[in-house]
């Protein structure tokens, strides 16, 4: 997987990562506090750590498999 791969992987992963963190935050603070706040930082963490852990997985996996 060379670089330019990654990146694009990178940014799907971390797209939908952030994506499903603010509808699951945003659902969650709805059914119990009764009003809808997302948490911004929590979706952005996520979108960072499954943005890089998925992708560098996958350059780890292919890299085992080789040799």
């Amino acid at each position: 997987m060379n670089t330019r791969a990654f990146l694009i992987a990178f940014a799907v992963t971390f797209a939908i990562a952030f994506l499903v963190t603010v509808i699951v935050t945003y659902l969650f603070a709805l059914a119990r506090n009764g009003r809808g706040v997302v948490d911004w930082g929590h979706a952005l963490l996520f979108g960072i750590l499954f943005g890089l852990i998925f992708p560098l997985s996958r350059v780890m996996g292919f890299r085992r498999r080789r040799r």
